[in-house]
């Protein structure tokens, strides 16, 4: 596998992550980058970037962070996202895998959305949990900070790639000139002297 493939493959792991704590916001962040053309998404997932997918996502993310922060219903909409999460992380990881052929690319994607069905059901123990201790009432911080590292992650994926592709270059110009240097330096040493075994 080349670099790109590995860079695809991380955002991939990042986007599918975010989706298993929010399933629309990871999607809206990658149309809207697109949109932008800060990244690339993979054939058959432009849609995503189109004006009513967008319009569609922006609604369906508002929604579905506002509703995660209502008692009851919070746990309603995890119940339903057992279905969205995973599936939302398949498309969002297939989508930035460019580069990846088929059906490499889509065995990937169904790996990685497995990922965000196991953040998802993590998320909604911890949530069941803080239900039982705080009634509630830490749900809303919860999921607060679900909202917060949903978009960490989303920030890794879109401009953490074109970052390490950026450094790519440098590192690999670097690491030639630190062989050059030491190729130099041992030219200029020369040879070691003969020991004498003069008296």
């Amino acid at each position: 596998m080349h670099a790109g493939m590995w860079v695809a493959l991380l955002s991939g792991v990042a986007v599918a992550a975010s989706c298993g704590l929010r399933a629309f916001l990871p999607l809206l962040v990658l149309g809207l980058a697109a949109r932008a053309g800060v990244i690339e998404l993979r054939g058959g997932a432009e849609w995503l970037a189109g004006d009513l997918a967008l319009a569609a996502l922006w609604v369906a993310t508002v929604v579905e962070i506002v509703a995660d922060k209502i008692p009851v219903v919070d746990h309603a909409l995890d119940a339903v996202a057992t279905v969205l999460r995973p599936a939302a992380a398949w498309l969002g990881s297939f989508a930035v895998l460019s580069g990846w052929p088929t059906p490499w690319a889509q065995l990937a994607a169904i790996v990685l959305g497995t990922m965000a069905f196991t953040v998802h059901g993590l998320k909604a123990s911890l949530r069941l949990g803080s239900t039982v201790v705080t009634l509630g009432v830490g749900n809303a911080l919860l999921s607060l900070l679900d909202d917060v590292f949903a978009l960490l992650l989303l920030a890794g994926a879109v401009f953490g790639s074109v970052a390490v592709l950026a450094a790519i270059p440098t590192f690999v110009w670097l690491r030639s000139r630190r062989r050059a240097g030491a190729a130099a330096a041992a030219t200029d040493s020369g040879p070691a002297a003969p020991l004498s075994l003069a008296p």
